[in-house]
């Protein structure tokens, strides 16, 4: 059994550099938790093909990954433009709705939503790819909103657009989003995280909609916007995680604000006992470098230390030079920080169902010992869940649950390692088999002290019941 034992999981987006079979295994053998599908280009037939490879690939390696789909949501982004159109500051452009006819007196282009001059009004700031070039409104009308360049730059087609500060009224989900999710579910998704989440109603309606399709998938909400931010805790409290989008985010916001607000963002996490993934450029230059900045192993760490769940690659795994060895940079980081975060339960979680209660027993008794580690029986996830929000600084929480889909969403939260086994009619029997398997496989050895969490039959009754066995 390794002396050292990873808490923060770890996950990794599927693309270009990491579609072959060899290159797949090797990223989860190396330690790849959660596999994202990012539907802002997939199509259907590869999602298919994806989830079969994925699931085909972690059989024959024996170490199983969960499957997040990252639907797009709606999105503004200018038209097509015949060639690009050069911006000085001081320039003047128009973005007009589709169907509408420019003036003809300035450049224009077309843009997607219909609901912008609405939104709109003079003296609004209005950023375009990627907040690369910045615009000022200084006359608008019904159909059109007319800018003045205030940050130089090249305008070409489909370009993304922020509004920052300004509640949109986009839809939760567009109709990409529901196609996407009907094959997402039809290929057996683990995990649908959900683009600029603005409110808990985003989050109601699209677990409405995964119901309606028969899913039990758990939703994560993704903070992307200044709406999201200011909302924070509903949204928490209606997802089942929260990612924090630090692309978006950090041209909504004032960027030297970023830091505080993931901050909040992880402690009403923390709070509400839901898992935190803090994602968008935590390696972004080993895209092209075999290996990272300075700053990035600083950002990688204080993600650690304020103990994200799970830390998220993009460009690295889809498209960069070096996908594997950005794997093994997050792990040798997570490796290094996590023994010198301070010990100590999670304070900010507040618990209200007396087994949750029970749990926080479980996680201090296990922390008083030498050689411990939590085992918890599980059809639901509930359990592992609490016991992954309470933190138990160096404390392995082995999961058993016979349930496949909750095997695989038992691979999000903070230090859970989740086991997929037959339960017995008899806790007893089921426990002891729990043990065998982990003693097994060298996950503990004789002689450890294993908190247990499980049923118990007393007078007829089932009981909730914390147990205290040694490995023999």
């Amino acid at each position: 059994m390794s002396d050292y034992y990873r808490h923060t999981k770890i996950i990794a987006t599927l693309g270009p550099a990491t579609e072959s079979k060899e290159m797949l295994a090797a990223l989860i053998n190396a330690g790849v938790d959660i596999l994202r599908l990012n539907m802002a280009h997939a199509t259907h037939q590869w999602v298919k093909d994806a989830m079969w490879f994925i699931r085909e690939v972690s059989s024959e390696v024996g170490r199983h990954v969960a499957v997040m789909m990252d639907v797009k949501g709606p999105e503004i982004r200018t038209g097509k433009v015949e060639r690009p159109i050069s911006l000085a500051i001081g320039d003047r452009i128009e973005f007009h709705i589709e169907g509408a006819e420019p003036k003809g007196d300035l450049p224009f282009v077309s843009v997607n939503y219909p609901g912008l001059p609405g939104d709109l009004e003079v003296g609004n700031i209005v950023l375009v790819d990627s907040g690369l070039i910045r615009m000022k409104v200084f006359e608008k009308d019904a159909s059109r909103v007319r800018l003045e360049v205030l940050t130089p730059g090249e305008l070409t087609s489909k370009r993304h657009i922020n509004l920052p500060g300004i509640q949109v009224n986009l839809p939760a989900l567009t109709e990409k989003d529901e196609e996407d999710l009907r094959a997402g579910v039809e290929a057996g998704i683990d995990f649908v995280a959900l683009s600029f989440v603005r409110q808990a109603e985003d989050v109601h309606t699209l677990r409405r909609f995964l119901e309606s399709l028969g899913s039990k998938a758990r939703i994560i909400s993704k903070i992307e916007d200044q709406a999201g931010v200011r909302n924070m805790v509903e949204i928490v409290r209606a997802s089942d995680a929260i990612m924090v989008a630090r692309g978006d985010l950090g041209i909504e916001i004032d960027y030297h604000r970023l830091p505080l607000v993931q901050t909040a963002l992880v402690q009403a996490c923390q709070a509400d006992g839901k898992p935190v993934i803090i994602a968008t450029h935590l390696l972004e230059s080993m895209i092209t470098s075999p290996m990272p900045t300075r700053a990035e192993i600083s950002d990688v760490s204080h993600a650690v230390r304020e103990q994200a769940d799970a830390v998220m690659l993009s460009g690295e795994t889809t498209v960069g030079a070096y996908p594997l060895e950005s794997v093994q940079v997050l792990k040798n980081i997570i490796q290094s920080i996590e023994p010198t975060v301070p010990a100590g339960l999670n304070k900010l979680i507040v618990l209200k169902e007396p087994k949750a209660k029970m749990l926080r027993s479980a996680a201090v008794l296990a922390e008083d010992l030498e050689n411990s580690g939590i085992v918890v029986f599980t059809r639901s996830g509930f359990l592992a869940y609490v016991l992954g929000a309470l933190r138990p600084h160096g404390i392995p929480i082995y999961a058993f649950t016979d349930d496949e889909l909750i095997f695989r969403q038992l691979l999000l939260p903070w230090g859970v390692e989740p086991f997929l086994i037959d339960f017995s009619e008899d806790p007893e029997v089921t426990i002891l088999s729990a043990l065998s398997y982990l003693k097994r496989k060298n996950w503990v050895e004789p002689g450890h002290c294993m908190v247990v969490i499980t049923n118990a039959l007393a007078n007829e009754k089932i009981i909730d019941t914390l147990q205290l066995r040694i490995v023999e």
